[in-house]
């Protein structure tokens, strides 16, 4: 492959293979997260754990990746971007090979912190890759292609690893994410372009990024939006059984993953021209599937309807919500997509917390009214950012 390393890609095709291994990249992050939690009764057994403590392996990596995508991102804004790619793929390689061999509970957690803090650099760099290999009209078809991993590992990852993991043991889930590591890095080195990274005199002071127009509202929408979804998907099990339909899991998943698919394929091609719609759109079907769970007494037909609206609306977040971030920060999207992932992982460690409270308390059929008041908050954010965040004016930045 003859990339150049200094110009970015500005044919009008996508550069497909280079895409797909980041991907196969945004597949691993995403299970990295979310894998554990399809395979809590396994891993509990395994420690001879609660299942509360067997789902601090999700929490640590989640604070891990929270926590070190700003700094790291800081701390390696002049590497070659490809070094960085690779040595966050090493960090899934060596962390999930660990996680599939530890024999104690205190090195295990230590592994899926350090993962997230590998993951947490890979977040911040997937989206920023994607859209310097091609010219602006197709930025956000790239970022698209580039972010398909993380409803495919929503959607099939999960169920699938939980169904694997019955036949061959969690530790082989583990094991099998550790050799796709490597594999991916090997891809990564054969196709995918490098760049070089920021020189000192371009970076942008993070307080800078954080202060430019239309940034704060698109991190306001992020977390409440994440929030929304996460509270959901994490309590899904204990919503379904609340409302006589707990033998009705797989289904409702598989659901959710068929909607996902065809939502990301629509994001995909209207992202470019349709951004604000669509953020708007998007939130307000969420709300909308939302007001129906609500409601409690519906038919199955109509909550498997409100998950599908969910799985599609959602599905494009990624995308729409790194789109709108990037074109936001300019010059500072790298710094600004460090603090998407601080923010959407904050996020994700504060769904557990809170569905965790609401299933304590109030009890889990009323999960969907606190969604209900998140989405119409961050339906409010995005509806009044117009002028800059979820612009009217869209403009690309390359």
């Amino acid at each position: 492959m003859n990339h150049s390393s200094c110009h970015p890609v500005t044919s009008e095709r996508l550069p497909v293979a280079a895409l797909l291994a980041l991907t196969m990249a945004s597949f691993i992050a995403t299970a990295n997260e979310t894998v554990p939690a399809g395979l809590l009764p396994q891993i509990a057994e395994g420690f001879g754990i609660s299942l509360a403590w067997a789902g601090q392996l999700v929490t640590l990596c989640a604070l891990g990746s929270g926590l070190a995508a700003i700094p790291l991102t800081i701390a390696t804004r002049s590497w070659r971007r490809q070094a960085v790619l690779l040595l966050a793929l090493a960090g899934f390689f060596i962390c999930n090979a660990v996680t599939a061999w530890s024999i104690y509970y205190g090195v295990t957690l230590c592994a899926r912190f350090m993962v997230g803090i590998a993951t947490g650099l890979a977040w911040s760099l997937l989206a920023g890759y994607a859209r310097r290999m091609v010219a602006p009209p197709l930025q956000g078809r790239a970022m698209a292609l580039a972010m398909l991993g993380i409803p495919l590992a929503l959607a099939l990852g999960v169920p699938l690893s939980a169904w694997l993991g019955s036949l061959v043991g969690w530790r082989n889930i583990f094991a099998i994410l550790s050799g796709l590591s490597l594999l991916l890095m090997a891809w990564v080195r054969l196709a995918v372009p490098d760049y070089p990274g920021q020189p000192a005199t371009e970076r942008i002071a993070m307080r800078d990024v954080l202060t430019t127009p239309g940034v704060r509202p698109v991190l306001c929408v992020i977390m409440a939006w994440i929030l929304a979804h996460y509270t959901l998907y994490t309590y899904i099990a204990p919503f379904l059984a609340a409302i006589g339909l707990g033998d009705r899991l797989n289904l409702a998943l598989l659901v959710f993953g068929a909607a996902a698919m065809i939502g990301i394929w629509i994001t995909g091609l209207l992202v470019d021209r349709w951004l604000r719609p669509l953020v708007l759109l998007s939130l307000g079907a969420f709300a909308v599937a939302a007001l129906v769970l609500a409601l409690g007494s519906v038919p199955p037909s109509m909550v498997y309807l409100s998950v599908a609206v969910w799985g599609l609306s959602f599905s494009g977040a990624p995308t729409l919500l790194q789109t709108a971030l990037a074109d936001a920060a300019g010059e500072g999207a790298d710094v600004a997509q460090s603090m998407l992932v601080t923010v959407f992982n904050l996020a994700f460690a504060g769904s557990g917390v809170l569905g965790g409270l609401l299933l304590e308390t109030a009890g889990a059929a009323t999960i969907p009214w606190v969604l209900l008041g998140l989405l119409l908050l961050a339906l409010f954010i995005a509806w009044q950012a117009r002028t800059h965040g979820f612009s009217t004016r869209r403009h690309a930045n390359s």
